[in-house]
């Protein structure tokens, strides 16, 4: 069963700046440029039957495109632990719409999502468990608080589906949709 999740692509001169922030912490599992992506919801595992009709109904979402753009970095951490570094996206009115029609798609295909605040961003890193990255943390964290990439022009998002691969996950884009009217 593929894992499956929708998202916003990242254009590459978007990648090439968050590329420049890789650097400084011990123990980081680096994002690769073509995992870059804004997330709108993760579906997780889903069988053939729903992964067809979610497709299908995702086509169904009109909307205009509208600009992204990141500002500062942030760490998801569990308890003291932690699990990634991300560069943050500015909410927008736009973003959210687009999250909240993606996320009832996938509802009404019978797909069961988290329930957790939608927090957007691009994910940087991931750490496994245990890592130390203590003060190396600390000062990546002080180094690129201020960052700001974009405004992009996000006109089309995607669902992928995602396998592991030696070196971490691979990302395939399974259809695209664009933003228009």
């Amino acid at each position: 069963m593929p894992r499956l999740f929708v998202a916003l692509p990242v254009p590459d001169e978007i990648a090439d700046q968050l590329l420049s922030l890789q650097s400084g912490v011990p123990d980081a599992r680096w994002q690769p440029p073509e995992n870059f992506h804004v997330t709108l919801c993760f579906a997780g595992e889903v069988q053939g039957g729903t992964m067809r009709d979610f497709e299908e109904e995702l086509s169904d979402i009109d909307g205009p495109p509208f600009a992204v753009a990141l500002a500062g970095v942030e760490q998801f951490v569990n308890g003291r632990q932690p699990r990634a570094l991300v560069a943050s996206v500015e909410r927008s009115e736009r973003l959210d719409w687009l999250q909240q029609k993606v996320s009832t798609v996938a509802r009404n295909c019978g797909i069961v999502l988290e329930r957790r605040k939608y927090r957007p961003h691009v994910t940087l890193a991931r750490f496994a468990s245990g890592a130390e990255a203590g003060h190396h943390l600390a000062q990546f964290m002080a180094s690129h608080g201020t960052f700001r990439a974009g405004p992009w022009i996000a006109d089309h998002f995607a669902l992928y589906s995602s396998r592991m691969g030696r070196n971490g996950s691979i990302y395939s884009e399974e259809a695209g949709y664009p933003l228009r009217f």
